[in-house]
């Protein structure tokens, strides 16, 4: 991200932003910091209690330094599969990590018979479980969780395997859907045991 903004950004007025401040454009609420709603609320664009500026900008030096090293993760962050020691037969990691070797996300997996499932199946047919999708905190929202899961159905293409599993809620459900998973008819239960 420049330092300097694009000079045909305008303002609703038609002025220049500042040239001293970090100018992006705003393409949907999540882009303005003045869209209190996009985190809670999908609206459709006519029912929005504000209109969408077409650019923005962040004052705030802590901001904006926590804006300018997000895009350089986000520019910088390279998906891997982890093989070997410590990994499975059947199980699946990969890891997002920065060039200095942070780790920043990972994803766990595990390939099933649909034998155990089903009670029948091809010798050689298998599907895949998402186990989990862990993003930093500070690190959401810049597409890791896309790739990570991208790097994932890569590799199930690889292997032939069809299908995979997953259960989600909150923005994990926002997430597989927008990587091709689909809801099932069925409603699983979310369980939890205490021991005494």
């Amino acid at each position: 991200m420049s330092a300097v903004p694009h000079d045909d950004l305008r303002d609703e007025a038609g002025r220049r932003y500042p040239a001293h401040l970090d100018v992006w454009e705003v393409r949907e609420p999540r882009d303005w910091p003045g869209a209190w709603w996009a985190d809670w609320y999908k609206l459709p664009p006519e029912r929005y209690p504000l209109p969408l500026p077409p650019a923005t900008y962040e004052r705030n030096r802590r901001y904006r330094d926590n804006r300018r090293r997000r895009e350089t993760v986000r520019q910088t962050v390279r998906i891997r599969r982890v093989t070997g020691t410590g990994v499975p037969r059947t199980g699946w990691r990969f890891v997002a990590e920065l060039p200095d070797g942070e780790l920043v996300g990972e994803l766990r997996a595990h390939e099933r018979d649909p034998h155990l499932r089903y009670g029948h199946a091809r010798d050689s047919e298998r599907e895949m479980v998402l186990d989990g999708i862990l993003v930093a905190i500070n690190y959401r929202r810049l597409g890791i969780g896309r790739r990570l899961v991208e790097a994932l159905i890569g590799g199930m293409r690889d292997q032939s395997i069809v299908s995979a599993h997953a259960i989600a809620d909150g923005p994990g459900i926002d997430l597989l859907l927008a990587c091709g998973f689909r809801i099932e008819a069925s409603r699983p239960a979310a369980l939890r045991l205490t021991r005494a």
